[in-house]
């Protein structure tokens, strides 16, 4: 899988999802974004998409903050 979201919380990081495409982890980065649960949890800091394919090493490719 060359894309995955990542979620960061009090208690860490936590792998959410992999994706084949980048139309697929936007579509899926924007769903969590506007998810009502993550913004009013709390604990919940933030969601990140990554290009795990990099060859250079893992390469953020967007992030929101809640």
């Amino acid at each position: 899988m060359a894309f995955s979201l990542w979620t960061h919380d009090a208690w860490g990081v936590v792998k959410v999802g992999t994706f084949e495409t980048l139309a697929e982890a936007r579509q899926a980065f924007a769903e969590l974004a506007q998810d009502p649960w993550y913004k009013a949890d709390g604990t919940v800091r933030g969601v990140e998409l990554r290009n795990d394919a990099e060859p250079s090493g893992m390469q953020r490719l967007d992030w929101i903050a809640f």
